[in-house]
């Protein structure tokens, strides 16, 4: 099972890795960071099906992911 990292500093919740991920693991917290950003969180990691996406996809490299 993987397990995602978000770097919550980094996000800016543009929201493509929510958008991207093919199985709607991650969603836009109500958390906010120090630049008054609501983070994403991953909300649904049994489905995670480890495909990368959500790193690949963030411009802000705010998302680790382990197998």
């Amino acid at each position: 099972m993987a397990e995602i990292k978000i770097i919550s500093e980094r996000c800016k919740s543009c929201g493509y890795c929510v958008k991207f991920c093919p199985k709607n693991v991650l969603e836009i917290g109500t958390e906010v960071n120090s630049k008054g950003y609501e983070y994403v969180t991953p909300a649904r990691m049994s489905d995670c099906i480890a495909c990368l996406m959500c790193g690949r996809i963030c411009p802000d490299g705010a998302i680790e992911i382990y197998k």
